[in-house]
């Protein structure tokens, strides 16, 4: 295992779990190190001075940006499609990286930022989700009938915008966005990135990913 990709992850983390994702649809084996962020490992932080997941170590690059791993894995194999898909969904996907997930963010720590008002960031995300609603209330998916990029690099946040307070969002009257996010939450794809491993440590190779 020590010839392959390593990709240090944490189970949690949205960004971590969309690299899951793609580096899974491409069928490439990465060596999976799990860590634990309040105790990351002295390899870690030598890999990747940013220090934070997901970083993957291809022994010729290290990539320290999701969706670098996303391209990275779906350029080398695609069987799903997920970069056919148009320019458009690149911007959706900056719009969630950008100024929802600073929303997201104001919304689910609210209490770090004491000088904002949480109803006001909440709105603010919510008005990208609405836009993602409108779009899914023609199409099963945000590009289309089938799964592309932007819906793998979005899933992973409105799932945990949705879990900051799982009733209320589910009163929203986003009916479409909602099917749209449990589709994913009950798919073969979402239960794949998912089970729990324990934090790497030492001397060990890694967790086989995809098993």
């Amino acid at each position: 295992m020590t010839d392959l990709p390593i990709l240090w992850s944490f189970r949690r983390c949205p960004y971590a779990m969309r690299a899951r994702l793609a580096i899974r649809s491409s069928g490439i084996q990465v060596a999976l190190r799990e860590i634990l962020l309040r105790d990351k490992p002295a390899q870690f932080l030598a890999t990747s001075p940013k220090a934070t997941v997901p970083v993957l170590d291809t022994d010729q690059e290290v990539l320290e940006e999701s969706r670098d791993i996303m391209i990275w894995a779906l350029s080398r194999s695609d069987p799903d499609g997920w970069l056919d898909m148009p320019p458009e969904g690149h911007t959706l996907i900056d719009m969630c990286d950008g100024p929802f997930k600073t929303a997201l963010d104001h919304t689910k720590y609210a209490v770090r930022f004491p000088d904002l008002d949480e109803a006001e960031e909440r709105e603010k995300a919510l008005t990208f989700l609405r836009t993602l609603n409108d779009r899914l209330s023609d199409t099963r998916f945000l590009m289309g009938p089938r799964r592309t990029l932007a819906d793998m690099a979005i899933l992973p946040f409105v799932r945990q915008f949705a879990n900051t307070d799982r009733a209320w969002f589910d009163g929203c009257g986003l009916g479409p966005l909602t099917a749209w996010l449990d589709d994913f939450l009950e798919s073969d794809a979402f239960a794949a990135i998912m089970p729990k491993y324990p934090p790497w440590q030492e001397g060990q190779d890694g967790v086989l990913f995809p098993a």
